[in-house]
């Protein structure tokens, strides 16, 4: 009889070979063109990340579309507008389509640019050459002006804040033909033109006249076009009342240097419009954007706002679902998850980092599933016992303040392995950047260890959330095991519907697929 022993099932031998090296050095998976193009969209800042730099990001996904039907960069930008709520991605993706995909061109345009900003940021990618071409072309250029042409009075108007390039360059640059006397003037207006002043839209009137004496009513204008002006407390009180919630929500230390706060009713005014479910749905906020306004509140901001804020932050990760069993969240705090969520860039650059987005996504996790244990690691796993009663914010805020050293990924599984843990789902939320684990086997120790687990728990799906753009990751896709990439609620919905069954490994690139463009 053969050696028992010897011949025995082994867990963990047959685990898939590796195939490339990550960012930091580390054995890893390299993730198919389409699975790493939704990566890049999901997750891009076009910035300067821990291990990558803005320039580096932009070649890998110009490279990447290249690999890919057309089809799917159009699907790809939709799917990042749309459901990840991203900027610079889909106008990237939508400035290619111009030059190599132009017949989906059309259609994707229609989808992804919804406003001023995003109309400039096609504009700029495409001007720049980055895609291949430094000029607009017939076909975009059409595209722009009938965008122009099609948006009312107010939208443009909000649409001419911002520069590089601004409103007004772009008028001179499509020369759109206006249909009416009124838009003639209001064009005019923009690009500095004579114009007739009688047929500009009222808010342009009042805001003319506003320009010409501060004892006017305030106009009902996005505010940045009244900051040059000798502004009074009364006057930001009335900005103050009229801002919409995205406005609001960027604007509160503005509000509190000139006063707003101090008159009364107001604290409670701006507050209650923080915390109203249905302007927050409207806004389409990301979690991470309500966790940097708490952040950045400065002491004249009143409590009341601030609670607001958590109750924003609250509502904004509803769609975090309920999950059946037991689960582990293995949360990545090495010192790369240090770096700002969106990146680095001169004097943009998020005090959000990536520890904070990824100790959100863990406590509001948490907080809906009783059955969690959260498990912080960097190169040892650290212990803590949320307290339940605690919000959100409090208890992502000290799991925050973990870890700061290398990056182990496959630690925190072989503790739950050591301890021969039982468990239905096991979440990772990193950048999968690991290097100082174990370089044994043909594997990664991720995956080494999530075979041994998965051989004990036949059933259970592991799940890799991944926060920043990088086409490595530490555990192979396959049907138990999901790479999804982003910080979006689109993120929690196909979680759910993964961790019950519904859905395979390859369901984020299906699921990108079956967009309609």
């Amino acid at each position: 009889m053969a050696n028992k022993q010897l011949f025995k099932s082994r867990p963990g031998r047959l685990v898939p070979e590796t195939n490339a090296r990550n960012e930091a050095g580390g054995k890893a998976y390299a993730l198919a063109p389409k699975a790493a193009l939704a990566q890049y969209v999901a997750t891009g800042c076009l910035n300067t990340t821990f291990y990558a730099d803005a320039a580096t990001q932009l070649d890998t996904v110009l490279e990447l579309c290249a690999k890919v039907e057309s089809a799917f960069v159009a699907q790809a930008a939709v799917y990042a507008r749309r459901r990840g709520q991203m900027k610079d991605m889909p106008a990237l993706l939508t400035a290619w389509l111009a030059q190599h995909g132009p017949d989906r061109l059309e259609p994707v345009f229609a989808k992804i640019i919804d406003n001023g900003r995003m109309l400039r940021n096609f504009v700029q990618i495409l001007r720049s050459g980055a895609v291949g071409r430094k000029s607009l072309g017939s076909r975009p250029k059409r595209l722009v002006q009938n965008w122009l042409n099609g948006r009312s009075d107010g939208q443009l108007l909000n649409a001419s804040v911002g520069n590089d390039p601004s409103l007004a360059d772009v008028l001179k640059m499509v020369h759109p033909k206006p249909a009416t006397p009124e838009r003639a003037a209001f064009y005019a207006w923009l690009i500095g033109k004579p114009h007739d002043a009688a047929l500009l839209p009222e808010a342009i009137k009042a805001l003319e006249q506003f320009r010409d004496d501060v004892a006017a009513p305030v106009p009902d204008v996005p505010f940045q076009l009244l900051t040059a002006l000798p502004l009074r407390p009364q006057h930001w009180v009335a900005i103050a009342c009229q801002a919409p919630w995205q406005m609001t929500r960027m604007n509160l230390n503005t509000f509190a240097r000139h006063e707003v706060f101090k008159v009364g009713g107001m604290a409670q005014r701006i507050a209650e419009r923080l915390r109203d479910p249905a302007a927050i749905r409207r806004a389409r906020v990301f979690p991470y954007q309500l966790l940097s306004a708490y952040f950045m509140t400065s002491e004249g901001v009143p409590e009341v706002v601030r609670d607001a804020l958590q109750d924003a932050l609250e509502v904004a990760l509803e769609n975090v679902p309920e999950l059946a069993g037991q689960l582990y969240v293995l949360l990545d705090v090495s010192g790369s998850m240090g770096s700002p969520v969106t990146g680095h860039r001169k004097g943009a650059t998020s005090k959000v980092r990536c520890v904070d987005v990824a100790a959100l996504v863990a406590a509001a996790i948490s907080a809906k599933n009783p059955a969690t244990e959260i498990l912080p690691f960097d190169t040892q796993v650290h212990t803590h016992r949320l307290n339940r009663r605690d919000s959100v914010l409090t208890n992502a805020q000290t799991l925050a303040q973990f870890g700061g050293g290398g990056t182990d990924c496959g630690l925190p599984l072989a503790m739950l392995n050591q301890r021969k843990a039982t468990g239905d789902l096991v979440i990772y939320v990193s950048d999968n950047e690991s290097w100082a684990d174990p370089q044994r086997g043909r594997g990664t120790e991720t995956m080494r260890q999530w075979e041994i687990f998965h051989q004990r728990n036949p059933r259970a799906r592991l799940v890799c959330i991944d926060l920043q753009p990088y086409d490595t990751v530490q555990a192979q896709t396959r049907e138990d095991v999901l790479n999804v990439g982003g910080f979006s609620d689109a993120v929690f919905e196909v979680l759910a519907r993964f961790a019950a069954g519904q859905l395979g490994g390859e369901h984020w690139v299906r699921e990108i697929e079956a967009v309609e463009v």
